[in-house]
């Protein structure tokens, strides 16, 4: 008999999604349950509240406007708890080897190119360099101790203006010194560059550079980082 085919491997459903990000976030903040709690008990009785001060007041209105209420603290209560959930990956990968990878490929949105692989490495001390392509231009992120990662950050400068002369380029530095980003201010400090090349031009610049690249993949990912285990779940 002919082996049955394996199944594929279904997407988690609303609420295991639901629940993963809950038991996510509370190993983060302890006090998640009482938040969630609150929110919901003051959303309900914000509702009656409503209920009670628009006339004409009825058992039925109180009651529809109390539902309307509980929902609308449930609502708040998810928002909360997703951004809750986004600090605690932050918490939980900051000035962790390949923290800035995982960032640069997952938080940008589309109208960059990263990979979360680094354009250049040193093995042995884990500092690592990575490349960021958008409207904003070409930007390079180093992250490690800053003085080991000159050398690093000169080369990667120097083929970038070699190849895409005249884009903007911008070098950032991970970490908590002087003139360095956090890790959780990383995407919105990219996201924020003004717009500089249109479509068209970052197209051309993405190709240029992928012309004089090596092959990412061939570069060691600095140890530190499973994109699986700390990317904070979102409901879908």
């Amino acid at each position: 008999m002919a082996a049955r085919a394996s199944q594929p491997a279904r997407n988690p459903g609303f609420f295991s999604q639901l629940r993963t990000l809950y038991t996510f976030t509370q190993q983060s903040y302890s006090w998640l349950p009482w938040m969630l709690i609150g929110s919901v008990l003051l959303g309900a009785a914000a509702g009656v509240g409503v209920g009670f001060l628009i006339p004409p007041v009825a058992v039925w209105s109180v009651i529809l406007w109390g539902v309307t209420g509980l929902l609308a603290g449930i609502l708040v209560g998810l928002t909360l708890t997703t951004r809750l959930s986004s600090r605690a990956m932050y918490r939980r990968i900051d000035g962790v080897p390949g923290a800035t990878g995982h960032v640069i490929s997952t938080s940008l949105g589309r109208a960059w190119q990263a990979s979360e692989y680094p354009v250049g490495v040193n093995p042995k001390t884990q500092e690592a360099v990575y490349r960021a392509i958008g409207r904003g231009g070409v930007v390079i992120i180093g992250e490690g101790a800053r003085g080991r990662l000159t050398r690093l950050v000169n080369d990667e400068r120097q083929k970038i203006q070699r190849v895409a002369s005249g884009v903007p380029l911008t070098v950032l530095y991970v970490g908590h010194g002087d003139d360095e980003i956090s890790i959780a201010k990383l995407a919105p400090t990219i996201k924020k560059l003004p717009r500089k090349i249109d479509r068209a031009t970052m197209a051309a610049v993405i190709k240029r550079v992928d012309s004089v690249s090596q092959n990412l993949t061939s570069l060691p990912i600095p140890k530190g980082v499973d994109p699986t285990k700390v990317r904070a779940p979102r409901p879908r």
